[in-house]
């Protein structure tokens, strides 16, 4: 009674075709834990702001670099994709939009709306 095994030893979740409803619930998820542990750094620079002026200036110059500034952005996308996945989320607790064709459609519409507030974000910050 020896078959042969052919399940595959190991998962590769990057082979794996995932529906886009997981796509925006795994980025909700890693978007929520990236931005909790930003806060301490947050903390840290605020009081930093408001110890003296000098410490002021100092983070300011500080955040005139270009890694800083590429990392605000990437904060700001994530806070972004976890609010408008989020209010995806709490339509789905009231039971609107469980339907399959708009689950979907839904999913798209948090990357679309997501994309729309960043460019006027980006927007904002040239002028």
């Amino acid at each position: 009674m020896l078959t042969k095994n052919t399940r595959p030893k190991y998962l590769n979740l990057l082979q794996i075709h995932q529906p886009v409803t997981a796509v925006v619930s795994i980025i909700h998820r890693l978007s929520g834990v990236i931005l909790f542990l930003a806060i301490p750094p947050l903390i840290y620079f605020y009081a930093m702001s408001l110890r003296s002026e000098a410490d002021f200036n100092a983070l300011i110059s500080l955040f005139n670099h270009p890694v800083y500034r590429i990392a605000g952005l990437l904060a700001m996308l994530l806070l972004l994709q976890h609010l408008v996945s989020g209010l995806r989320f709490l339509l789905l607790d009231l039971d609107m939009g469980l339907e399959r064709k708009t689950a979907r459609a839904t999913a798209w519409g948090v990357f679309a709306v997501v994309a729309i507030l960043f460019i006027l974000v980006l927007a904002g910050r040239c002028q």
